[in-house]
């Protein structure tokens, strides 16, 4: 029974990936812990399957050409530094996973909090005259804020496994107006990609990685995850966006203060 609820869970939440762009870290990694994994296995596990799972959905998105390749390099030249950084500063600062476990868990609760009020706010944010005054300023930036923001991504995703989607998402349609929803969805997927990846090769390294239970989990998500991304435009994203800001706003309180 537990390799059935593996393996749905994980087709869950790669539907989800391919529908919207977010729920891989935020919702699978509080979903591990709730099956009892300790937080650096439900990290490190995490991202060794978001890394996977949204591979499946580059594929996907490539055919379709809704790739913007520029802003995947630009958010990649920040992110994967930094994470190798991060990773490098756990290995030499701990001595085991006990001792950076409370880092984690406080960081997910906040990326959390921070992610749901991303998915939440976003419409509002676009559409406020002060903010659109403030991302015209400044345009002539976009590029170093746009490594910057990978940077920040990097450093976050390796200590939570949250942020790569609701936050990539956010600041690509705060800062890029002109793109269509599919190609920002799936702009941020396909970064998503190499640095879920380093993160999880880092947490790999530093044995935080169930490899059967990552089996279990692709075994349902691959298959899901093409499944969403070819439905994206059929459901009105103003059902499933408060419905996840709301999910996901209550399981960061629990991490972050409980």
């Amino acid at each position: 029974m537990d390799i059935l609820l593996y393996i749905t869970t994980g087709a869950g939440i790669g539907f989800i990936i391919g529908l919207t762009g977010v729920g891989g870290g935020s919702l699978m990694t509080p979903l591990l812990l709730a099956f009892g994994y300790p937080m650096p296995v439900a990290v490190g596990t995490d991202l060794m399957y978001g890394a996977v799972t949204k591979a499946g959905g580059t594929l996907s998105h490539a055919r379709q050409g809704t790739i913007n390749w520029q802003l995947v390099r630009q958010l990649a030249a920040g992110s994967l530094p930094a994470s190798i950084a991060t990773v490098a500063l756990l290995h030499f600062c701990f001595d085991s996973s006990e001792g950076y476990s409370p880092i984690l868990t406080t960081c997910l609760g906040i990326m959390l909090i921070v992610s749901s009020l991303a998915v939440f706010l976003r419409e509002p944010m676009q559409d406020s005259a002060m903010v659109q005054r403030a991302m015209t300023r400044l345009q002539h930036h976009r590029q170093a804020l746009t490594v910057f923001v990978g940077a920040l991504l990097g450093l976050m995703v390796t200590l939570s496994s949250v942020g790569a989607g609701a936050l990539g998402i956010a600041f690509l349609v705060l800062f890029y107006p002109a793109m269509r929803a599919t190609e920002v969805v799936a702009t941020d997927i396909v970064h998503a990609v190499p640095l879920t990846l380093v993160a999880g090769l880092g947490h790999l390294l530093l044995g935080n990685v169930d490899y059967l239970l990552l089996a279990y989990l692709l075994t349902g998500s691959l298959p899901a995850i093409w499944l969403g991304t070819r439905v994206n435009v059929e459901i009105p994203d103003g059902v499933i966006r408060p419905l996840l800001a709301t999910l996901l706003f209550g399981i960061g309180i629990r991490y972050a203060f409980f």
